[in-house]
């Protein structure tokens, strides 16, 4: 492999783990927004499954849109990863704070919510690249 190939695959790891961060924090500031707005609200805790749902199509979509801005081809495909990748760790943080795992409906939303909102940000990433 030549220095252009290995620094063009470090660029695309790059974009995926900046947009998985990126998507994180998205995710952070809207659960703290939502705690915050639990305890000092009206707010009503039956509407965090929603928020949760609604917080992560958001964060994977800015994730394959981050991710794919540093590919050269194939956005969906890195939005995908990054939306995979959103979601794993996401279902990894779940079983750390629950002590366990049990596969449910919502996690299997989550999952497939994750690849294919991060697809769709990955397709729009990648186009508003060539465009602008």
């Amino acid at each position: 492999m030549n220095k252009e190939m290995i620094s063009s695959r470090k660029e695309k790891i790059l974009g995926l783990v900046m947009g998985v961060i990126i998507a994180y924090a998205i995710t952070a500031i809207a659960f703290i927004a939502t705690a915050i707005g639990i305890t000092y609200t009206s707010l009503q805790e039956s509407t965090v499954p929603v928020i949760v749902m609604a917080t992560c199509v958001v964060a994977v979509i800015v994730a394959g849109f981050d991710a794919s801005r540093r590919a050269d081809k194939n956005g969906w495909v890195w939005g995908m990863i990054a939306g995979g990748i959103y979601a794993l760790i996401m279902i990894c943080i779940i079983i750390w704070i629950s002590g366990g795992f049990v596969m449910d409906w919502r996690k299997i939303i989550l999952v497939l919510l994750s690849v294919v909102g991060g697809g769709m940000g990955g397709a729009i990433g990648i186009n508003f690249k060539k465009k602008h």
